[in-house]
């Protein structure tokens, strides 16, 4: 049975429970308790190392990391179209999956650490960082509707989260209007699974 061990507010998490209902996969969900650091106990650090979520546990096969983690079921249980093989469409999702682990991770997910776990980042930094990324999201969605291709990607389900809650984090994501069409898009997708609100930061006003 394929476990995956998941916080209902990770983003990080979200990204791989959201893939697997995408593509209808079947998996225990187990939820890991951070408040009491089960993240940190020597079961869990035997999965994963660096002591974080998500991890994903395929009869034996251990995937850590979320971006890993999407790559892994899209090349093993996935339609083709959901990670392309070609050279030049795999290097654009690949792109985005870089992007999700530098400026999302470092700009709308830092400032919703702040507010979601008390993190101590300086916040007007991390929002100043988040408005640069989303304005650049918003210009690439310019006459198109996926991220990284004619179609939806990993590359789309690993930026949803944090762009979908950055207004905890104090982020007006609401100016950009492609943006805001792209995540409606992904959230009408069938299997989408949505990610657990919290009541902190923006009004969420779409």
């Amino acid at each position: 049975m394929m476990k995956l061990y998941f916080h209902p507010l990770s983003g990080h998490a979200h990204r791989a429970r959201l893939f697997i209902s995408l593509i209808g996969l079947d998996a225990d969900i187990v939820e890991v308790d951070l408040a009491k650091k089960e993240h940190k106990t020597p079961q869990f650090l035997a999965l994963n190392p660096f002591g974080q979520v998500p991890v994903l546990d395929d009869g034996g096969t251990v995937i850590a990391d979320s971006t890993a983690i999407l790559v892994y079921l899209a090349k093993t249980y996935a339609p083709k179209s959901w990670l392309p093989e070609d050279a030049v469409g795999a290097a654009a999702v690949q792109r985005w999956l870089s992007v999700t682990s530098g400026e999302i991770a470092y700009g709308p997910c830092a400032a919703r650490l702040i507010t979601v776990f008390g993190a101590k980042f300086n916040a007007a930094e991390v929002i100043a960082r988040a408005h640069i990324i989303l304005a650049r999201i918003d210009a690439e969605l310019v006459g198109r509707q996926w991220i990284a291709a004619d179609r939806p990607t990993i590359a789309d389900v690993s930026l949803y989260g944090y762009i979908a809650r950055a207004p905890e984090g104090n982020v007006d994501r609401f100016q950009y209007r492609n943006v805001t069409a792209w995540l409606a898009r992904i959230e009408a997708l069938p299997g989408f699974h949505p990610f657990q609100k919290t009541p902190v930061g923006l009004a969420d006003v779409a």
